[in-house]
């Protein structure tokens, strides 16, 4: 009979996984109220939309103003591998507030089920829930924010990590699959996108042991899944559909250059560019920076560019 501390799976300051079955989340684990932000302006609340699967999203709604006119609306999806953090983190609260003043935006922020509880494809589909739920008020809907301010033309995705393999899978499933109401998603937003493959490409091939942990993340996430080229992980894998049903008609991919999933997103950008797909598609790499350097370091002159950069994308 296995120790009740003999651990199964170790990911230095991830998780810790043992043999009993306990996971030990290391990280994004506080949680923080919703509130009216003093120095944005941007209010914030929290809506069950699912509550038998504990489904729910954090709404944000920046300082409108007597001449406001209706807002873009962002269904935001966050990372932490499918294992850790939740909208409710202060690290996703505070990017929320800041992307919401910034581009002047309605947010909705989606708390989707995650893995060893829920492995996938259940965020998947939780994820593609949320998103129907918020089209859902182009007709009307519960919610007042959504229903009164949000302009339904102009629908946007957007995701960090595994968010933004999130958001990928989004994207195509709004290609073969109406989202309902009449809504199209206009665009798509993948910041450091999780995608990976059996086989390293670039830089990757420098440090396998990098490699070993993204592969053991993915395989924990989705035991089901068919392999490392499975189409969710690998978009460009053999075995994959092609990014020309890629379902909106503007993308833009961000990368940093110490980031392992660098090259996956810039084949992503590349292959999405060549692929037929009717839609443009546009690329920001920041220099010296690593992976979500603009969460753990939202202060930073860097992050304020990238901060402008989507304000921008959302507001064209």
């Amino acid at each position: 009979m296995a120790s009740t501390d003999e651990i199964a799976l170790d990911i230095p300051n991830f998780m810790r996984v043992y043999k009993d079955g306990r996971i030990e989340r290391l990280t994004g684990t506080d949680v923080v109220p919703p509130s009216l932000d003093p120095t944005t302006g941007v209010s914030s609340k929290d809506i069950d939309i699912i509550p038998e699967l504990g489904v729910s999203v954090r709404l944000y709604l920046p300082k409108l103003t007597a001449t406001s006119t209706k807002l873009p609306v962002l269904v935001y999806y966050h990372g932490g591998g499918f294992i850790i953090e939740t909208p409710f983190s202060p690290t996703y609260h505070n990017y929320l507030n800041s992307l919401v003043a910034e581009a002047n935006v309605i947010a909705v922020s989606v708390h989707y089920r995650r893995a060893p509880e829920h492995f996938l494809p259940a965020a998947y589909d939780d994820s593609w829930a949320a998103l129907q739920w918020t089209v859902s008020h182009a007709d009307g809907g519960p919610e007042a924010w959504l229903r009164d301010h949000g302009d339904f033309t102009r629908v946007f995705v957007a995701g960090d990590s595994a968010g933004g393999n999130i958001v990928h899978d989004m994207v195509m499933r709004a290609g073969s699959s109406e989202l309902g109401h009449g809504v199209k998603i206009y665009g798509a937003i993948l910041i450091h996108p999780f995608f990976w493959g059996e086989e390293a490409i670039g830089n990757e091939m420098k440090n396998p042991a990098a490699k070993g942990i993204i592969d053991a993340i993915w395989k924990y996430v989705y035991p089901s899944t068919v392999s490392l080229d499975d189409p969710l992980i690998n978009p460009i894998s053999g075995m994959a559909p092609s990014l020309s049903r890629l379902g909106c008609g503007r993308v833009i991919v961000c990368v940093a250059e110490k980031d392992s999933l660098k090259d996956r997103g810039w084949v992503y950008y590349h292959t999405l560019a060549s692929s037929g797909w009717e839609g443009t598609v546009e690329i920001l790499e920041t220099e010296g920076e690593d992976h979500v350097f603009h969460m753990f370091n939202p202060g930073s002159e860097k992050a304020g560019e990238m901060l402008k950069r989507l304000a921008a994308f959302l507001n064209r």
